[in-house]
């Protein structure tokens, strides 16, 4: 490890976090007064850019820039999220959102609960999962029996904050490698491949940079095209249209009110985010061939055709099933695609109690929950592209019992798959089945007094970065009623999930940190000596030969 990189990489990461945390102390100023703004950001922003200079000015050689290696970036990307969440939590506890230091009246219990819980609201908001735990036993803004809406009446900063780690979270640390990492040390691709674990970024312009760009640029003009939507069409208010423009492209779900979009009870609302939540589950350089006039280059996709079917097939069961029982047909579709595509996506939004929905209804959410959209969105989940290769492996894997020579290629939209690629999608999975059954395990510990389907979608839940679960953490609920542990753990499945398993597993592996106590050029040159023997031995042996 060269811990001069990997020090780069985090120093200019949280020198660019000010950025946001500076725009969301300068609104709260205006929106709920100086005190508040000066209590709840301030100290965030001299932490992220104390630390940040700490480690550019003291810990960082001057050629650190040239030095980047898989390696530095796949361990960089790990850590940026857990430490960009501590100090994303700052303003949520010294802010009064949830008990914290600045709490009057507070106890030590009470205070590191507060911090448990802005922790995990800030690891919700930046993995864009969407699972909040703001509720009246947990917020001092909120009075049980007289506060109506806790989410709503929480500081009009802090839940802009809110909202804003879950925009920033949706493009993530990829993007930011790209703009800002890339013109610095040129490391632009290693860290796209440290989060994308899969065949999932596609260049739109030469350089790596521009192509950022552009997704950026596409991702805030759909992201403005919804606000004035929800406002000028919709009805929403400018604020609550801000706030769920913010999250909806992002897919994270965190809504100003406790009801979520049901609050609203508006079909043209539930209409306008339908929309968007459907192109915020495909993938971007689709949306932008589209835009640029390539329609049919966009349909000829598989993923994108998997996409259609798989959303199309889960609306008809499970509309078919609230007509069975009764529901109203018009609200049945209604409610129906706002759900499925809200938990296929991973928005983890709610238009209804879906928690009351029958049993084969929930069946399909849980999938819907576990696979997740397209690769290259903003959605989690596993993905529809390694769901679709790993079906693509296993039936090459059947047909060659039947014809054990024949020889079959995996392709992609008519590509040969790397082998390696293949490995990696069937390595992935494997790893997320082995780390679905132990968490399920470990948080029955922690919640023995809850049913197997509220833990098996728990994890789900988290894994797939979706929020609401199902049965007791379904949409009418909060994750308040957790304690620490159990959000604990939730918290680092969410960032497991966000990562995509096989970054993170790269952080925890003790190879990854062992020190490299040779120089570089001492390095180089032994691999230069044994380069120059193993060819003078290979001479020796076809002279041998001849």
């Amino acid at each position: 490890m060269r811990y001069d990189v990997l020090n780069l990489i985090l120093g200019w990461t949280l020198i660019a976090l000010m950025v946001p945390l500076i725009v969301c102390g300068l609104l709260t100023l205006v929106l709920d007064g100086w005190e508040l703004a000066a209590t709840a950001f301030l100290p965030a922003v001299l932490i992220s850019g104390g630390l940040g200079s700490a480690l550019l000015g003291f810990f960082t050689r001057t050629d650190s820039s040239e030095r980047l290696r898989d390696l530095e970036a796949f361990v960089g990307v790990g850590l940026v999220w857990p430490i960009t969440v501590l100090i994303g939590s700052i303003p949520y506890w010294l802010g009064g959102v949830f008990v914290g230091p600045m709490t009057d009246g507070a106890g030590l219990a009470d205070i590191a609960r507060g911090f448990a819980n802005s922790w995990f609201e800030s690891m919700s908001g930046f993995t864009t999962s969407g699972a909040t735990v703001i509720a009246h036993n947990m917020s001092p803004n909120c009075i049980p029996g007289t506060t109506a809406d806790c989410i709503n009446a929480q500081p009009r900063g802090l839940l802009l904050w809110r909202s804003l780690t879950q925009w920033l979270g949706g493009m993530g640390v990829v993007m930011l490698g790209m703009l800002v990492l890339s013109r610095i040390m040129g490391g632009g691709m290693a860290l796209a491949r440290a989060e994308l674990t899969g065949p999932s970024l596609s260049r739109l312009r030469p350089k790596l940079r521009e192509t950022a760009i552009v997704l950026w640029s596409l991702y805030f003009l759909l992201t403005v095209i919804e606000l004035l939507c929800l406002k000028f069409i919709g009805g929403m208010s400018f604020f609550d249209s801000v706030n769920h423009a913010l999250t909806t492209m992002p897919s994270g779900g965190f809504s100003t009110r406790d009801g979520s979009i049901g609050f609203y009870n508006s079909a043209t609302i539930d209409m306008i985010i339908i929309v968007f939540m459907f192109l915020a589950g495909v993938n971007f350089t689709l949306i932008w061939l589209a835009g640029s006039g390539n329609i049919k280059q966009a349909f000829r996709d598989e993923e994108f055709r998997t996409y259609l079917w798989y959303i199309g097939i889960a609306v008809a069961i499970i509309t078919t099933t609230l007509l069975i029982t009764n529901y109203a047909a018009g609200a049945s579709l209604r409610h129906t695609l706002f759900t499925v595509l809200s938990i296929g996506t991973s928005t983890g939004y709610s238009s209804t109690d879906y928690g009351s929905w029958p049993v084969l209804a929930r069946l399909v959410l849980l999938i819907l929950m576990i696979v997740g959209a397209c690769a290259g969105s903003t959605s989690g989940g596993l993905k529809l592209m390694r769901i679709r290769l790993a079906l693509k492996i296993a039936f090459r894997e059947l047909s060659r019992i039947a014809q054990p020579r024949k020889v079959q290629m995996i392709r992609m939209n008519g590509e040969v798959v790397e082998q390696k690629q293949v490995g990696l999608i069937v390595g992935m999975l494997f790893i997320w089945v082995a780390l679905f059954a132990v968490s399920v395990i470990l948080l029955a510990l922690f919640m023995p007094d809850e049913s197997f389907e509220t833990i098996i979608s728990v994890v789900a839940a988290s894994l797939g970065n979706t929020g609401p679960a199902l049965d007791s953490y379904g949409p009418s609920q909060t994750w308040a009623s957790m304690d620490s542990g159990a959000l604990i753990i939730t918290s680092i499945l969410m960032w497991f999930g966000r990562l995509e398993l096989l970054t993170a597993i790269i952080v925890l592996h003790p190879h990854s940190w062992r020190k490299e106590e040779k120089p570089d050029g001492e390095l180089q040159a032994m691999a230069m000596v044994k380069r120059i023997l193993a060819d003078r031995e290979e001479d020796k042996s076809q002279n041998k030969v001849a």
